[in-house]
């Protein structure tokens, strides 16, 4: 009989390859390579006539067919369903993204035994629903999601870990205010974190899971596409096969203008083709507006952690995407330190996030040294409500911003009737002071208020975000000395019935309705 893993999993799923670690017997986290050999995993899923695959493969037959076949859905997390059907269907992201997440934990099964327990990483800027369906995705794939860990924080451990908490002498080493820039080929994050021995703690975090990697692939596309047209009259945009080609000749190119300062792009389609030649400099100025954004959120996250890049004693770099020239030097430019590239750009969240499952799994210890983790939320939370005195819309803020984690606040509500039965809280993530730009987390209900109720009584509600970012709900109606119970009916997500659905299906192997694309 296959034995148990020694040791939890740590799970990077990324937006473009998902990456397995974990903690061996010396304490050293190790990448576990999948069936095919490879470390990194291609996030995608492609559905043919008569099975789904999933990894290099999936991605090899998306090239031909890109509409049987689902790619960066770390995106759509949150949404109800993905943007495209296949078959005729509209899956939900926690159902594809659960499809990897089950072939990374079977390949890594064949190397280390039988895998139940598993952290997963999440980028720092998730909000609470994509939080929860990244977990919902791990219980779809049969596991165990003992926490989730944002991306930058498990780069900081693996990196901390790494260096070791002491010194040759058995002192402690000094502290550490350290920027976390992780831009991956989906999703970017900016964290602040001071690490100080064995203690780790987030100060500030920002990021944009909209930008990555493949935002620079598309700009080198969007020439293509126009030297294409204006050689032979031919749109590529009207053939999703020839843009998908174009994408990996794009990646292509990108990685070449990481080591040299020009590549020539040839591409051919329908019998003819086109050879661009594009520099590094060209590259660069043709997706400065992207690194500007990068630049412009990592500054104002310090703006807002009251801190300065003169007062970083260092920058590491995490992520793929880190690895273009340009990146390192606007980094380098800003802070007058030359950014650390010691870690594994690839493997450091995975690295992170086996030590950290390592460490529940050991109460908090590795390598008989106490280890403590402070995070903080990314987005404020807050309840959208009516002003009794203006009758318009408000966000009372519960949880600022960057609050250390875990945090719990409670604020008194009243109803508005008399022999009120039910009081409706509307919980939301980030907005302004009227709620705009916000998300809305779900309906907070409190039910079973006794009869007679008068107007005006009060109701206490507490909201409290775990270490992961996951909230929790509750209320209580202090004059009658009586908890009220609450339930939370989401804006998005999956139900516990729809998640044992969708577990049956995919036990079954899952088909989309209808594959006559």
């Amino acid at each position: 009989m296959t034995q148990p893993a020694k040791s939890p999993l740590g799970i990077d799923l990324g937006t473009t390859f998902s990456v397995a670690a974990q903690v061996d017997a010396s304490g050293r986290p190790c990448s576990i390579p999948n069936a095919e050999g490879d470390v990194l995993t291609p996030s995608v899923v492609f559905f043919d006539e008569t099975s789904m695959v999933v990894g290099k493969e999936a991605l090899k037959a998306a090239s031909l067919e890109p509409d049987r076949a689902f790619q960066s859905v770390k995106r759509e997390m949150g949404h109800a369903v993905c943007g495209k059907a296949i078959g005729g269907e509209f899956f939900p992201p926690e159902v594809i993204q659960s499809l990897i997440l089950e072939k990374v934990k079977r390949d890594a099964e064949v190397k280390i035994g039988l895998v139940n327990d598993v952290v997963i990483t999440v980028p720092a800027y998730f909000n609470e629903p994509r939080r929860k369906a990244t977990q919902d995705a791990g219980r779809l794939a049969g596991l165990n999601v003992i926490d989730i860990i944002n991306e930058p924080t498990a780069a900081a451990i693996a990196f901390g870990v790494r260096e070791g908490f002491l010194d040759e002498a058995g002192e402690s080493k000094r502290s550490e205010l350290v920027l976390v820039f992780d831009l991956g080929g989906g999703t970017f994050d900016v964290t602040l974190m001071r690490i100080d021995g064995k203690n780790y703690t987030v100060i500030a975090t920002d990021g944009n899971f909209m930008l990555g990697g493949i935002d620079w692939d598309r700009r080198i596309v969007e020439r293509l596409v126009a030297a294409f047209l204006d050689q032979h009259q031919i749109d590529l945009n009207t053939d999703p096969v020839g843009l998908q080609r174009l994408l990996r000749e794009a990646d292509d190119a990108k990685r070449a203008l990481s080591t040299r300062d020009k590549v020539t792009v040839a591409f051919e389609h329908g019998g003819r083709g086109i050879k661009l030649p594009l520099t590094r400099a060209e590259f660069e100025a043709m997706t400065a507006d992207l690194l500007e954004r990068t630049r412009f959120t990592t500054s104002n996250m310090l703006r807002l952690a009251k801190a300065r890049w003169g007062q970083l004693t260092r920058v590491l770099l995490v992520g793929g995407s880190t690895r273009m020239p340009m990146v390192a030097a606007m980094l380098e430019h800003e802070s007058g330190k030359s950014p650390d590239r010691s870690l594994a750009a690839d493997e450091a969240v995975a690295h992170g996030a086996a030590i950290y499952a390592k460490l529940l799994a050991s109460a908090g210890t590795l390598n008989n040294e106490r280890v403590t983790i402070t995070n903080v939320n990314s987005h404020s939370l807050g309840v959208l409500g009516t002003d009794p005195e203006t009758q318009r819309p408000g966000n009372k803020v519960m949880l600022a911003r960057n609050t250390p984690l875990p945090a719990t606040k409670a604020s008194s509500f009243k109803t508005r009737t008399r022999d009120q039965r039910s009081v409706v809280v509307n919980v939301i993530e980030g907005g302004d002071a009227s709620g705009n730009h916000s998300t809305p987390i779900g309906r907070c209900v409190v039910r079973d208020l006794p009869p007679g109720l008068p107007a005006g009584t009060p109701v206490d509600v507490t909201f409290s975000y775990t270490t992961n970012g996951r909230l929790s709900v509750h209320a209580r109606l202090p004059r009658l000395g009586r908890e009220a119970r609450l339930e939370i009916e989401r804006a998005s997500g999956l139900s516990d019935e729809k998640i044992e659905e969708w577990t049956g299906r995919l036990r079954n192997g899952l088909r989309p309705l209808n594959l006559d694309l």
